[in-house]
C-alpha cells in the first residue's frame, strides 16, 4: 500500500533518516510504524494553532490514534515540545519529553513542561504505542505562538482585532460565477450559485474614467434573471458605486455597513477582514466597458472549514438536498468569527449558538468558534430566560464533543446560576415573576422574560403562565447536565445535590403539569392548554415516564410542525429519543410549507430564520439556527454520538426509518466516523461501520420483521435486545460488517 505519511516524513525528518526509513519499509515492524503515525494534531483545540496565538500557559494537546488494524487502541504516548523546529527535528525536547506515559488518553494531553513565555514560538510532537508496544513515527511537527499575555482572561468583548487569541480570523476564498449574462449595452448580470457573505472584485480594462453601479444581493427578482432590489424584511439588496480609473485595473468593492448591525452590541468584523454582506446575485450598470464571466469574481468570507470532514447521501434526493443546505449554512454564517443570529443584528443568542454547536460538530473538526461564542454569551447574555439554561446545554456539548474540562471548570460557578436553581420554590419548580437582584447579578443580565419559541406565531397557542412548562422542562436538563458536570471536575457535595433538584423537578413537572386523562402535558400550571411545546421539551429532555410517551408522541405527531425553527431541534431530538424515526423521517424530507425544502423552493441556499416568508416579516435568508439536520442527520438518523466525553467510547444507533440507504462520515476529535447501511423492503438490514483507533463502540442493529439474527463480519454475533435493536457492545475500531437475518 502507499505511504501516507511519506512526504511529511521527507519535509521533517533529516536526509539520512529518511533514506534510512524507506529502506526498511520491507519489514513489516516499520511499515506498522508509519501506518500508525499520528495525525489531526490540535494545540488549544486548534489544528491550525501558527494561525493565532494562546494564552494558556499550559496548552492542551490532542490527535488522532491510527492503525489498519482493528481493535486497536493506544496504551500510551511520548510528546516532545521544543523551542525550535530544527530541535524537534533531533528529537530533542528541551522543553518537554514526557518520556513514554502508559495512558489511553489521546485528547486533552496538558502541557507539564518548562515554563511557555510570553509572545514566544515553540513547536511539538507526538507519537504513539499501541497493543504491539512497538512505538508509531513521529507526527508531523506542529507550531504554536503564545501570546503577549499568558494566563490572561479571554477577551469576550465582542470586539475583533487582527489578531484573535485562541481562535482563527476568518478566511476568504474567490468564487467564479456559474451564470453570466448581457443584460444590455454596459449593464451584466452574474449568478455565483450559492449566496455567501463577503465582496466582489471587479477586473475591468475601461476606456474611460467612470462611476459603476455595482448591485448585490440574496434574492433573485420575480420572473427576471436580476436582482431582486425591493426584496422585503431584511433580505439583503444594496447599490454601491465604484470609481474605476481609464485602463485596466482591480477593484474590491467597499460594503457600505449597516447601522443596525454594525453597531451597538453586535459583533464588528476585524480590520483586516473588513465589512461584508450576504448575496447570491450581482448587477453591474453603468459599465463603460464589455464583461466577461470572470470579470467579477465573488470573495466569500467565513471561518476556517474543512469541506471533507464531513459527508451525506441517501436514497432521498430531498433528504441529500437538505443536508447540502444545512451542512453549507454552518460555513457561511461563520463569517463573523463568532456565531451570530443572522445579518439582521450580528448579535449572538444563547439558543441560536447551540443549534450551530451542535451542527458544527457534525460538519467539521473545529471546537475553537464554538467554545469561544459559549464563554463570550455566559458574559454577555441575552434575555429570554430559557436563552440562560442554553449556556448550560453548550458547557455540556463543548465537554462531550472535546473531552476537555477547561471551559467548564473556568465557568462552573457562572453554570451553576445559569441552571436558574434559585428561583425555585418549595415544591423545586421555578417561576421568573419575581427575580432577586443578586440573581441577575450571578447571570450577568438584569432582566428576563420566557420565551417558549421565536417567532410568537410558532407557540402552537401555548399559553404562557407563570410556572411555565417549558421553562421547567429546561430547568430540570440543565439540572441533569449540572450534576454530571459537578461529578466530572469532583465537586461530589454539588453533583449529589443537583441529582436531587433534579429528581425534585421531574417529579413535580409529571404530577402537577401533566393532564392524566387527555394524557399529555399542559402549558403550565393552571391552564388547560396543551401544546406541541409543552409536550416535545419533555420528550427531548428524558422527562416522559415509560407509560406516558405513547400519549405523548401521538400528540407530538398530531401537531406536526406548528413550530419554528429553532423548536424543530427539540422536536427532532424528541421523535428519535421515543422511537419514531419513520415520522422525524417525513419531517426532515417534507416538502410542506413548514420545511427544509420550502427554504430551498423559496431561493435561499442557507438556511431561513424562519420556515419561509410567509412566516416572520423582517427575516432574513442567513441563520444557521434553521440549520437542525446539520446536526440531526448524524446525531439521530444515523445515530452517531459519544458515549461518555471526548468520543471514547462511541454509540452508532442508526435510526432510518424508510430510508433505503444512506452513507455518513462525521468528524470527532478522535477522527472520522463512517456509517452506511442498505435495507430490503421485507426487513433485512446491512450496516457497515468504520471507527477510529484508540475508541470502541455501542452497535445497534435494526432487527424488524423477524430479521432477528445478526452477524458480525460474516460471523453470528451475541448483543443486548433492546426494542426494535440488538446492541453490540464493545465493537473496536476499524471495518466491521453487520447483517441481520431471519433464523
Amino acid at each position: 500500500m502507499p505511504y501516507p505519511m511519506m512526504s511529511l516524513i521527507r519535509k521533517y525528518t533529516p536526509t539520512v533518516t529518511y533514506l534510512l526509513t524507506a529502506m526498511a519499509l520491507s519489514t513489516g515492524v516499520c511499515r506498522a510504524a508509519v501506518e500508525n503515525t499520528p495525525t489531526g494534531l490540535m494545540c488549544e483545540l486548534m489544528a491550525h494553532p501558527e494561525r493565532t496565538a494562546i494564552t494558556d500557559s499550559q496548552p492542551d494537546f490532542s490527535w488522532v490514534v491510527n492503525s489498519p488494524a482493528k481493535n486497536e487502541l493506544q496504551t500510551g504516548y511520548q510528546i516532545l515540545v521544543a523551542s525550535s523546529e530544527s530541535k524537534l527535528n533531533a528529537n530533542t525536547g528541551d522543553l518537554w519529553d514526557s518520556g513514554r506515559v502508559a495512558s489511553s488518553q489521546s485528547v486533552a494531553v496538558e502541557y507539564k513542561g518548562a515554563p511557555l513565555q510570553a509572545g514566544a514560538s515553540y513547536w511539538w510532537k507526538v507519537r504513539t504505542f499501541l497493543k504491539s508496544e512497538t512505538p508509531s513515527q513521529w507526527s508531523a511537527p506542529q507550531q504554536f505562538h503564545m501570546h503577549e499575555e499568558i494566563d490572561a482572561d479571554i477577551e469576550l468583548s465582542g470586539k475583533q482585532g487582527d489578531v484573535l487569541p485562541n481562535r482563527y480570523l476568518p478566511v476568504s476564498e474567490e468564487r467564479k460565477a456559474v451564470k453570466f449574462e448581457k443584460v444590455a449595452d454596459g449593464h451584466f448580470y452574474y449568478d455565483f450559485g450559492k449566496a455567501a457573505f463577503g465582496t466582489v472584485t471587479l477586473k475591468i480594462d475601461s476606456p474611460v474614467a467612470a462611476n459603476i453601479e455595482v448591485h448585490l444581493g440574496e434574492e433573485k427578482a420575480p420572473k427576471k434573471e436580476r436582482v431582486n432590489r425591493k426584496p422585503g424584511g431584511t433580505r439583503r439588496y444594496r447599490v454601491m458605486t465604484v470609481p474605476v480609473k481609464k485602463g485596466l485595473g482591480t477593484y474590491t468593492v467597499k460594503i457600505t455597513p449597516d447601522k443596525r448591525n454594525t453597531g451597538g452590541a453586535a459583533i464588528k468584523m476585524p480590520p483586516s477582514v473588513g465589512e461584508v454582506m450576504p448575496f447570491r446575485y450581482c448587477e453591474i450598470s453603468e459599465s463603460p466597458a464589455e464583461l466577461k464571466i470572470d470579470s467579477v469574481v465573488m470573495v466569500a468570507v467565513h471561518y476556517p472549514f474543512d469541506e471533507d470532514a464531513a459527508s451525506f447521501t441517501s436514497s432521498d434526493e430531498t433528504l441529500n438536498a437538505v443536508w447540502d443546505i444545512s451542512k453549507y449554512s454552518i460555513k457561511a454564517t461563520s463569517f463573523c468569527g463568532v456565531y451570530v443570529d443572522g445579518d439582521r443584528e450580528r448579535i449572538p443568542y444563547e439558543a441560536d449558538a447551540y443549534i450551530n454547536q451542535l451542527c458544527h460538530y457534525g460538519t467539521d473538526r473545529e471546537y475553537t468558534l464554538p467554545r469561544y461564542t459559549h464563554e463570550y454569551l455566559i458574559m454577555n447574555p441575552t434575555w429570554p430566560t430559557e436563552w440562560a439554561h442554553h449556556s448550560v446545554l453548550m458547557a455540556w456539548a463543548d465537554y462531550e464533543y472535546t473531552g476537555d474540562k477547561e471551559s467548564m471548570a473556568r465557568y462552573y460557578e457562572d453554570l451553576k446560576a445559569k441552571t436558574l436553581h434559585e428561583l425555585a420554590r418549595a415544591d423545586g419548580l421555578i417561576s421568573t415573576s419575581n427575580i432577586p437582584e443578586e440573581v441577575f447579578k450571578k447571570i450577568h443580565i438584569d432582566k428576563l422574560r420566557d420565551i417558549v419559541d421565536w417567532p410568537k406565531g410558532e407557540r402552537d397557542g401555548y399559553d404562557l403562565k407563570p410556572i411555565n412548562t417549558v421553562v421547567n422542562a429546561f430547568h430540570y436538563r440543565t439540572c441533569v447536565l449540572f450534576a454530571k458536570m459537578a461529578k466530572a471536575l469532583g465537586e461530589d457535595a454539588d453533583a449529589a445535590e443537583f441529582e436531587k433538584k433534579a429528581a425534585e423537578v421531574g417529579k413535580m413537572i409529571n404530577e402537577k403539569l401533566f393532564d392524566t386523562k387527555r394524557g399529555v402535558y399542559i402549558d403550565g400550571e393552571g391552564s388547560k392548554h396543551a401544546s406541541l411545546h409543552a409536550n416535545m421539551w419533555p420528550l427531548a429532555f428524558g422527562l416522559v415516564p415509560a407509560d406516558r410517551i405513547a400519549s405523548v408522541t401521538k400528540f407530538v405527531k398530531s401537531r406536526k410542525m406548528a413550530c419554528s425553527v429553532y423548536g424543530a431541534q427539540y422536536l427532532m431530538d424528541g421523535l428519535y429519543l421515543a422511537g419514531e424515526d419513520d415520522y422525524a423521517l417525513s419531517l426532515l424530507n417534507s416538502k410542506e410549507k413548514r420545511s427544509w425544502w420550502n427554504m430551498i423552493r423559496e431561493g435561499s441556499t442557507i438556511t431561513m430564520e424562519a420556515w419561509g416568508n410567509q412566516f416572520k416579516g423582517n427575516q432574513d435568508w442567513n441563520h444557521a439556527w434553521g440549520a437542525v439536520p446539520a446536526n440531526i442527520i448524524p446525531r439521530r438518523l444515523m445515530g452517531v454520538t459519544p458515549l461518555e466525553p471526548g468520543f471514547g467510547r462511541i454509540e452508532i444507533k442508526p435510526q432510518v426509518g424508510s430510508l433505503r440507504s444512506g452513507s455518513l462520515k462525521t468528524p470527532t476529535i478522535r477522527g472520522p466516523v463512517y456509517v452506511s447501511f442498505n435495507q430490503k423492503p421485507e426487513g433485512a438490514f446491512a450496516l457497515t461501520v468504520n471507527i477510529p483507533a484508540n475508541t470502541t463502540a455501542e452497535v445497534y442493529v435494526p432487527i424488524r420483521d423477524g430479521y432477528n439474527v445478526v452477524h458480525m463480519d460474516g460471523k453470528p454475533v451475541e448483543g443486548e435486545v433492546d426494542g426494535e435493536f440488538l446492541r453490540i457492545s464493545g465493537v473496536g475500531s476499524g471495518e466491521h460488517r453487520f447483517l441481520s437475518s431471519k433464523p
